[in-house]
C-alpha cells in the first residue's frame, strides 16, 4: 500500500511539472483603445467610458493606441484626471510607425503607468496655441504655459520620468524620436507592435498602486473596444470648425426660407444645422457673445430686405459675423480660435448667398409693383391651406392669402387655382378651366 501511494504521488507530480507553467497563470486580459485624430469632449467620453466597461468586465490592463496631433485643453486635463484615479492601470503606446503624440498628447503619455513608443514616431510640441496653430499673444500665454509646465512635470516625475524634457517640451515645444525617449527615460519601451510591447511589459512586471505583477506573452488576451456610431459622429460634430460651420449653415438656411416661405428643403436643412450646432456649442466651451453677435447679423441681413439702408445694415451685418466668429470659441486656457482663413471663406460664402437672396427678393417686389393688379390677376396658384371659404395659396414662391372664390368653386389642398382679382395683400381665385 506504500509503494502504490509513492507511485501515485511520483506519478502526479510528473504530470504537475509537465505542464507549462503559463497553464497555472490567470489570462491577462487588456482592452486596447484607439485614440485617433484631436483630443476634444469625444475622446474624454471615449476614455472614461472604456475604463468603466474594462473595470465592470474585470480586465487588467488599459492599453491606449495614441496618434493625435493635441486638441482642447479642458478636454485634456479632464483625460489627465480620468488617468491618474483610474482603477486599473491605464498604458499608452504611440503607433503605429509614422504616428505622434503632440500636445495635448504628451500630457496623455506622461499620464500612463506605463508608456511606449513604436520606432518611427515622435513625442513632444506641448506648447499651448491657438486652433488655428498661431501663437496665443501677451500674459494669457505665460499664464497657459505655467500652468500646463507644471501639470506634465508633476505627472511625469510621478512615474519616475524625465520631467525636465517633459517640461521643455511645453516651455520649448521640444519634440523627441522613440530612440531618444527611451535614453532619456521619457518612455519605458520602444515596441514595434502591441503584441511586442505587452511582451516587455510581462517581463519588466507591471507595477500599479505598489504591487508588481509579471506575466507571460502566452497568456495574454487583447480586445479592442468598438465605441460605436455615437463615438464617430460625436468625434466629427465636437470639433469647434464643423461645429461653426453647421451653426453658419444654419443660418444660411433659415435666411433662405424666411425670404422664401414655402421652400421648405433650405428650411430644413438649416434647423438641422442650427440644432447639431447648438448642441456641440452646449459641450464646447463657446462665448455667449460670439454666438450672439453671429445672431445679430442674421437680423441686419433680414432687415437689408425691409429697410433701405444703401447698404449700411449689410456692410454692420458682415462685421458682425466676423466678429461673433473670432470670439466664438475660448476656454480657460485660451487656445480655442478658429482660423482665419475658415472664418473668411465662410463669412464671404454666406454674404455672398445673402447678396444674391436679396437682390432677387428686392429685384421680385419691384416687379410686383410695376405689374400691379393686372400683373398677378390670370396667374396660375397652388392651395396650400383651404378652409371655411378662405386659406393661402403659394404663387411665384410666394404665400398670398385667399378670402374668397368665384361661384360655388370650393378647392383642395394641393389642386391649382386661378386668381382672378387682388385686393390689398389678399386675392380671390377661381378654377383654372374658368
Amino acid at each position: 500500500m506504500k509503494a502504490w501511494s509513492v507511485a501515485m504521488f511520483f506519478v502526479v507530480s510528473l504530470v504537475f511539472f509537465a505542464v507549462p507553467a503559463s497553464a497555472h497563470e490567470s489570462i491577462f486580459r487588456v482592452l486596447q483603445v484607439r485614440l485617433n485624430g484631436a483630443i476634444s469632449p469625444a475622446q474624454d467620453d471615449l476614455l472614461s467610458d472604456s475604463l468603466r466597461y474594462a473595470n465592470d468586465l474585470g480586465y487588467d490592463l488599459v492599453l491606449l493606441v495614441l496618434d493625435t496631433p493635441g486638441g482642447l485643453g479642458d478636454s485634456m486635463r479632464s483625460m489627465v484626471q480620468t488617468m491618474l484615479n483610474a482603477p486599473l492601470p491605464v498604458a499608452v503606446w504611440v503607433g503605429p510607425s509614422g504616428a505622434h503624440a503632440a500636445s495635448a498628447g504628451v500630457f496623455l503619455v506622461a499620464a500612463s503607468s506605463v508608456a511606449a513608443m513604436a520606432p518611427q514616431t515622435t513625442l513632444g510640441a506641448a506648447s499651448p496655441v491657438g486652433l488655428g496653430g498661431g501663437d496665443i499673444p501677451g500674459t494669457m500665454a505665460k499664464k497657459i504655459q505655467q500652468d500646463f509646465t507644471s501639470l506634465v512635470q508633476s505627472v511625469a516625475r510621478a512615474h519616475g520620468r524625465n520631467s525636465e524634457w517633459y517640461g521643455r517640451s511645453v516651455t520649448e515645444s521640444a519634440s523627441i524620436s522613440a530612440a531618444d525617449a527611451l535614453h532619456l527615460k521619457v518612455v519605458e519601451f520602444i515596441a514595434p507592435t502591441v503584441e511586442t510591447f505587452l511582451d516587455q511589459l510581462g517581463q519588466h512586471g507591471l507595477s500599479f498602486k505598489g504591487s508588481v505583477r509579471h506575466f507571460s506573452a502566452e497568456i495574454i488576451s487583447v480586445k479592442e473596444y468598438d465605441p460605436g456610431f455615437r463615438y464617430r459622429f460625436l468625434s466629427w460634430l465636437l470639433h469647434p470648425q464643423i461645429a461653426y460651420l453647421l451653426l453658419m449653415a444654419g443660418i444660411l438656411g433659415l435666411f433662405i426660407e424666411l425670404t422664401h416661405p414655402g421652400t421648405f428643403l433650405p428650411g430644413v436643412v438649416g434647423g438641422i444645422s442650427l440644432v447639431l450646432a447648438l448642441y456641440a456649442m452646449s459641450v464646447l466651451p463657446t462665448n455667449i457673445a460670439g454666438l450672439l453677435l453671429i445672431g445679430f447679423s442674421l437680423v441686419l441681413f433680414l432687415l437689408e430686405i425691409k429697410v433701405v439702408s444703401y447698404g449700411m445694415l449689410t456692410l454692420a451685418g458682415l462685421v458682425s459675423m466676423v466678429i461673433g466668429s473670432l470670439i466664438l470659441f475660448r476656454d480657460e486656457y485660451g487656445t480655442i480660435q478658429i482660423p482665419l482663413s475658415s472664418i473668411i471663406w465662410a463669412v464671404l460664402s454666406v454674404v455672398l448667398v445673402f447678396g444674391s437672396v436679396t437682390f432677387l427678393v428686392l429685384r421680385s417686389k419691384r416687379q410686383q409693383g410695376a405689374l400691379g393688379e393686372t400683373g398677378m390677376v390670370g396667374l396660375t396658384g397652388k392651395v396650400i391651406e383651404w378652409g371655411d371659404g378662405k386659406g393661402k395659396i403659394l404663387v411665384r414662391g410666394e404665400i398670398w392669402a385667399v378670402k374668397g372664390v368665384i361661384g360655388a368653386f370650393s378647392p383642395s389642398v394641393g389642386a391649382y387655382v386661378r386668381i382672378e382679382s387682388i385686393n390689398g395683400l389678399t386675392l380671390k381665385i377661381g378654377p383654372i378651366n374658368r
